[in-house]
């Protein structure tokens, strides 16, 4: 006698289907929050999301429980955009026309970061994510510029040091935010403190 066994039910197309849908509200949830972030509001609410995102607010709820992978990959997206920027070789030579050039730089990756990184500053302390992220980005963006120096410059620590919190998002925000200076009028104010600053050092660290 042949017992006739049920075949398990294959559940590969419906697997794979609620991964994809679930990969693209999840895609939907990142791109809602980078617009409404992008737009100023830099602690979007679920409903706010869902809105933009046009799904249900249950499923934004299913996604929010791990904001720190989201705001990951909003990282993810904003470094695709700036580091080419950031990492491009300077067409000066001498280490002047470097520095001047990185300055330039800043000033379009700031503007470029800006509404991003004052989103993540909010929820920095209760992430330890961004809290690491953070950390790794200051240090970056001081090793890049200390590259940019000479011995003799590096040498004198309160230019170097004066540079560095010129040449910082801390000091784009200040200008921007509190100042409340369009990006036009706080470029030229980043380019006169790094000349400046330049113009101070001794004679013959020029």
């Amino acid at each position: 006698m042949t017992v006739m066994t049920a075949k398990p039910q294959d559940k590969g197309p419906n697997e794979d289907g609620r991964r994809a849908r679930s990969r693209s509200s999840h895609q939907r949830i990142v791109k809602a929050m980078m617009s409404l972030i992008a737009a100023g509001d830099l602690m979007p609410s679920a409903a706010r999301v869902a809105e933009e995102a046009n799904i249900g607010l249950r499923t934004v709820f299913r996604h929010f429980d791990d904001m720190d992978a989201i705001y990951s990959e909003i990282s993810a997206v904003i470094s695709a955009k700036v580091l080419p920027i950031a990492v491009a070789p300077f067409a000066a030579t001498d280490w002047l026309g470097k520095l001047r050039e990185l300055a330039q730089r800043r000033v379009t990756v700031f503007e470029m970061m800006l509404p991003f990184r004052l989103a993540a500053n909010v929820r920095r302390h209760s992430s330890p994510l961004l809290l690491v992220q953070y950390g790794q980005v200051i240090q970056l963006e001081r090793e890049f510029l200390l590259r940019q120096l000479p011995d003799h410059v590096r040498a004198d620590r309160i230019s170097t040091e004066a540079l560095c919190a010129a040449l910082s998002f801390q000091n784009w925000r200040a200008l921007r935010y509190d100042q409340q200076l369009t990006p036009q009028e706080a470029e030229p104010i980043i380019m006169h403190m790094v000349d400046s600053l330049v113009a101070a050092l001794p004679a013959q660290n020029i």
